[in-house]
């Protein structure tokens, strides 16, 4: 492989992306303009690597894949034939402006430019270039060499080339794409995150758990399953005759609950009836119980291993329980 990509920001995503597309057989050049920065990111994408290889997770050494990595302090040459440039400069509008207004005159004509937001919708620092057509959002999961998924974002001014090219160097590098239709503050990671912290916060106001219990519950309980199935998958599951059984039991509770924190957001029987359709074009309800032993299957696998690591001597807590958050 001879494709090259620029990352822009050598904090800790902006490392983690130069280890993932490195990792993935693409040179990759990482720029920065504060001082000490370069220095700092080159020793931790060499950590990194190194811990990655202690559990076996490299095809390579890490030697040759850190090679791949060529540290740049002049923007212009961190971008010579790169076909993605990954922005992953501080969550600032200011800043974001500023950067996007020199990637898209520096950057190759047809370079896919890439803001790792968390929040800040591309749209309100697209405009700072005429490149705007070419700017949308990659937001990564943390640390996205661990974590696969990316939510791709494009505003109203990404033409449909720029995020069709965006989704497959993604995948090149061994991403798993989402494509977000709408801009919207958060994304979906962030909002569905959010929904939770907002509750969890919640119950630690009215006092009804600790701060650790909360956790423990996502940890050994939510968290087991949401590793392998998301939560509409999880319902589907929970409940004989799948979402329209679990929605028709469940949906009242649900929407007191949501009413209790002033959010009035019930499922209408015409949003019911759309997860249904699409739950079932993934899932006939005549695999159902097929695909209800492959959860638990998934959860035997997942104790069976830990069980396994305690035996060899694993002195985590189990309340740290690898792969229960």
């Amino acid at each position: 492989m001879n494709r090259t990509v620029a990352v822009a920001g050598a904090g800790s995503i902006g490392v983690a992306f130069s280890l993932l597309f490195a990792r993935a057989g693409f040179q990759v050049r990482l720029w920065d303009a504060l001082p000490g920065a370069l220095d700092r990111a080159q020793s931790e994408l060499h950590a990194r690597l190194e811990m990655l290889d202690d559990y076996g997770l490299l095809e390579e050494t890490p030697g040759v894949i850190a090679e791949r990595v060529t540290l740049h302090e002049i923007l212009l040459e961190a971008l010579q034939g790169a076909e993605l440039v990954q922005e992953c400069v501080p969550e600032k509008l200011d800043i974001k402006r500023e950067v996007f207004q020199q990637l898209g005159a520096y950057s190759e004509p047809d370079a896919v430019l890439a803001s790792s937001s968390s929040a800040i919708a591309s749209s309100q620092f697209a405009t700072a270039t005429p490149a705007r057509d070419r700017v949308l959002i990659g937001h990564p999961g943390n640390p996205p060499y661990l974590i696969p998924v990316i939510e791709v974002v494009p505003s109203e001014f990404t033409s449909s080339e720029t995020v069709t090219r965006a989704e497959q160097i993604y995948r090149d590098a061994g991403l798993k794409p989402v494509l977000v239709r709408k801009e919207i503050e958060g994304f979906i990671f962030n909002r569905l995150q959010g929904a939770v912290l907002r509750e969890a916060y919640c119950l630690v106001r009215d006092g009804i758990a600790s701060v650790d219990d909360i956790d423990e519950v996502m940890r050994s309980g939510l968290g087991r399953r949401w590793t392998f199935i998301g939560p509409f998958e999880t319902s589907d599951l929970n409940t004989r005759g799948g979402t329209e059984s679990h929605a028709e039991k469940m949906g009242p509770a649900y929407e007191r609950m949501g009413a209790e924190r002033g959010q009035h957001d019930p499922w209408t029987p015409e949003l019911v009836a759309d997860v249904v359709q699409q739950r079932r074009a993934l899932l006939p309800l005549d695999e159902w119980d097929d695909r209800v032993r492959w959860r638990d299957e998934q959860l035997m696998k997942f104790l069976q291993r830990f069980k396994a690591e305690l035996a060899d001597g694993e002195t985590t807590p189990a309340s740290r329980a690898p792969g229960a958050n």
